[in-house]
């Protein structure tokens, strides 16, 4: 799935966590595609990082960078942010993407874990959010959009540490939009359902092993169910809403969770 490209963001510079894997991609491209000057961070083969630049480079017509700052160490979520600004002379708008996931029930959840995922998918969003709107508020224009998840707005078994730091991410959302309503600056969440991606997979792989059944059969009977649309999100559907709140047609929505869940929620 594609979407007709605008170039809706030109002179823009938008920096995207987690964006060299999975559902990360798929929005970096489409910023691209808006003209934006893409600024991507994560993990990967060198050969392959430099491929992905270069692909972003050549559909924005902007030079792309990339960054490998860790976010198990929270505070990189900072450097990170000024690594960006001190390439770029900015961050227009921040995408807080990335994420990590670790499945155990509570009682035997491994301390090491929850500290790895509140740092990643909550420590780590604050220290760079916090890092990106001086400059935002300066300019009085700025866009911060956090990948939460429809685990922002409910209860999960087995997914205690991912719960509780997609609802701090809601939590965060709504605070930044408060603080900056009168700047220029808003703060969204974005809660995808179940969208195929490597993080998911894993899940899909795990459960099919512990059930004894295929993976096919897994998702079927024990994801899609929970679907009304008994498909996956694309990535690119999340991407396309991500653009839409970018624009100034929706300088009016900020500190909002907003599924992309095919109905999951209702």
């Amino acid at each position: 799935m594609s979407f007709p490209a605008f170039k809706s963001l030109p002179g823009r510079t938008v920096l995207v966590t987690g964006s060299t894997i999975g559902m990360g991609q798929n929005i970096a491209r489409a910023f691209a595609r808006s003209g934006a000057r893409v600024a991507i961070h994560g993990l990967g083969e060198p050969a392959e990082l430099k491929s992905f630049v270069d692909e972003l480079t050549t559909i924005s017509g902007q030079s792309s960078v990339h960054f490998d700052h860790d976010r198990s160490n929270a505070r990189q979520g900072a450097q990170l942010v000024e690594a960006a600004i001190s390439q770029f002379g900015g961050i227009d708008i921040l995408i807080n993407n990335a994420g990590v996931q670790f499945v155990s029930d509570i009682e035997d959840f491994p301390a090491d874990q929850w500290d790895r995922l509140l740092s990643v998918n909550l420590g780590a969003a604050f220290h760079a959010t916090k890092a990106a709107l001086p400059g935002m508020k300066k300019n009085g224009w700025g866009r911060v959009i956090n990948t939460a998840s429809t685990s922002a707005l409910e209860g999960a078994v087995r997914k205690a540490a991912y719960v509780a730091a997609k609802h701090g991410i809601f939590g965060l959302t709504r605070t930044v939009a408060l603080e900056c309503a009168e700047h220029g600056v808003t703060c969204n969440a974005i809660c995808p359902g179940w969208v195929y991606t490597p993080l998911a997979a894993a899940q899909f792989a795990a459960k099919a092993a512990a059930l004894g059944l295929s993976e096919e059969e897994t998702v079927k009977q024990h994801f899609l169910n929970e679907m009304p649309t008994k498909r996956f999100v694309h990535p690119d559907e999340v991407a396309a809403t991500m653009l839409f709140l970018c624009s100034d047609m929706a300088c009016s929505i900020t500190g909002i969770a907003l599924p992309v869940d095919g109905g999951l929620l209702a």
